[in-house]
């Protein structure tokens, strides 16, 4: 017995329609998918490693680190002249230090300036950081034997808002390095 006419086209436009909901469905999750991976994406494009925080025991630090990586991989010279003219580190080791998959640029400009202001050599605060980056830079610190004293800190965020105006790169407003 054959289904009526009518009868055939209401099941053929259920049909229809769950076939399209499948598809709207389907789409919807891979637009989902793809936000939550465009973070991560823009990080490692930008030549970060998609870690939350850089974990230096101060978070108007932790926030421009990251930055420092989109900065550097776009500038990568004026990146490297900075932190030799600036922290008074060898290009040779800035230059190493950045080729170092492990090591981000913001990495390496905390590193060194950590270095100068607790009077130390870049090489050393490296190599600290080479040999167990576990804890974060306050880990690296700590075990350097640099409490995260307040001086040093705040020396260090006047290095990176003297090397954002050299750089003519904006701090967001209200982020004062003084605190």
């Amino acid at each position: 017995m054959r289904a009526a006419p009518a009868a055939r086209n209401q099941a053929d436009g259920m049909a229809g329609n769950r076939a399209r909901r499948i598809p709207i469905v389907a789409r919807a999750l891979l637009a989902g998918l793809l936000l939550a991976w465009l973070p991560v994406a823009m990080a490692v494009e930008a030549g970060g490693d998609a870690r939350v925080s850089p974990r230096t025991g101060n978070a108007w630090i932790d926030a421009r680190l990251p930055d420092m990586d989109a900065y550097a991989a776009r500038y990568r010279e004026a990146f490297i002249d900075e932190i030799v003219r600036y922290h008074e580190a060898p290009r040779a080791l800035v230059e190493e230090a950045l080729a170092d998959e492990s090591m981000t640029p913001g990495d390496v400009y905390f590193a060194c300036s950590l270095a100068q202001a607790s009077g130390r050599p870049c090489r050393a605060v490296l190599e600290a950081w080479r040999s167990d980056a576990a804890g974060g830079w306050q880990g690296v610190a700590e075990r350097l034997g640099v409490a995260p004293a307040a001086a040093i800190y705040r020396r260090i965020r006047g290095d990176i808002a003297e090397s954002y105006v050299r750089w003519a790169r904006p701090l967001d407003a209200g982020a004062s390095p003084g605190g």
